[in-house]
């Protein structure tokens, strides 16, 4: 069996999308060692029994200077480690834990779980991004997507070879943890939830232009936001806008939760107006949990949501079209509403089940160290 070490840029997000593919792993009988910048989730892992290594990371620093310095940490870290393979995922663990691994020697699985900013807003920082993808990845043994577009971005601009590449349908969600909830008793007001890091690239701003509009008209309808504030991302929304929305009355900021269970079945609708997605995890666990959605049609989003079947699509960027998605679904007949969540359900059983995932990953792990 092989020793495994998982990087990603945040150890929240190894704690909140990871864990069943880690215990997959180590059910398969492999070691499997976390390594992320330090937070509040770091204890978690440690808690449940996951070998934890800190690195220290500028997640959304430019210098080269910088970026140099987490290069030679990697390459540190993994040399005392040793590891038979090393899982990457986001943009930094991906390029530089991946030209660390390779150096020492070992084995690279890869996962591009959407393309950020850098392709979202085209321009030098892209073909800088986009030279250090293909650096990176030029002796990967598998690299995963979670969409066709950006498999297809990736293999059209020789960032990465055909064979490399693979779909990998999400991070794959817990069906048991992730499941449908009775109804509440009737409450007061349609109830829209976004759930996402505070991005303008989530379309977050479209989300409150949006309730502005369905507001003038359905004064009783409630929008909430849920999710990071003060991220590390060039295109945060700042708390003083977030908290100047709350003060108007548009929105509710309910924080961020360890579980999000419970704000999906509290909620009527789930939307997400992002600009691009690999393969938007909330929007998979609100269907796993029945409830319709409304998405941007854009890579990624379009894959979670099939319009007319398990929710709306509108267009990105574009607040009145988000407003006319919300006033449909608020007038759509409950029985309707109802369907489109029961279809959402079934298609996450079929295609979206974490265990899918988790069989493409022992396959690709078997494979590259034959």
């Amino acid at each position: 069996m092989s020793k495994i070490v998982i990087s990603i840029n945040a150890a929240w997000n190894i704690v909140n999308f990871r864990l069943g593919l880690i215990r997959a792993l180590r059910e398969a009988g492999h070691e499997v060692i976390a390594l992320a910048p330090p937070d509040r989730h770091s204890a978690r892992l440690q808690a449940l029994g996951i070998p934890y290594v800190p690195i220290a990371m500028d997640k959304k620093g430019l210098s080269p200077l910088g970026d140099l310095r987490l290069l030679v940490r990697y390459w540190r870290i993994l040399r005392r480690l040793r590891p038979d393979v090393f899982l990457g995922y986001t943009a930094k663990p991906n390029i530089y834990g991946s030209l660390a691994a390779e150096a020492l020697g070992i084995r690279v699985i890869n996962n591009v779980s959407g393309l950020g900013t850098a392709f979202i807003r085209m321009g030098l920082l892209t073909r800088v991004v986009s030279t250090l993808y293909r650096i990176a990845f030029r002796r990967s043994e598998t690299i995963f997507f979670q969409n066709e577009e950006d498999r297809d971005l990736f293999i059209g601009e020789k960032l990465v070879n055909p064979r490399q590449a693979r779909l990998l349908p999400g991070s794959g969600i817990d069906l048991e943890r992730f499941r449908p909830v009775p109804n509440e008793p009737e409450k007061e007001g349609f109830v829209f939830l976004l759930i996402a890091r505070l991005l303008w690239d989530k379309g977050v701003g479209e989300y409150v232009e949006a309730a502005r509009r369905v507001r003038a008209a359905l004064p009783g309808a409630r929008f909430q936001l849920l999710g990071f504030l003060d991220a590390e991302n060039r295109t945060a929304v700042p708390r003083t806008t977030v908290e100047a929305w709350v003060e108007e009355g548009i929105v509710d900021y309910l924080g961020e939760a360890e579980d999000v269970r419970p704000f999906i079945a509290a909620a009527d609708c789930v939307v997400l107006p992002s600009y691009r997605e690999g393969l938007p995890r909330t929007l998979l666990e609100a269907a796993a949990m029945a409830k319709p959605l409304i998405a941007t049609d854009v890579p990624g989003c379009r894959h979670a949501v099939e319009a007319g079947v398990n929710g709306l699509l509108c267009p990105a960027r574009d607040a009145e079209g988000l407003a006319a998605a919300m006033m449909e679904m608020i007038r759509a007949p409950g029985r309707l509403r109802a369907q489109w969540g029961g279809a959402g359900r079934a298609r996450v059983e079929r295609a979206f089940d974490e265990k899918i995932v988790a069989a493409l990953y022992l396959k690709a792990i078997e494979e590259a160290s034959a």
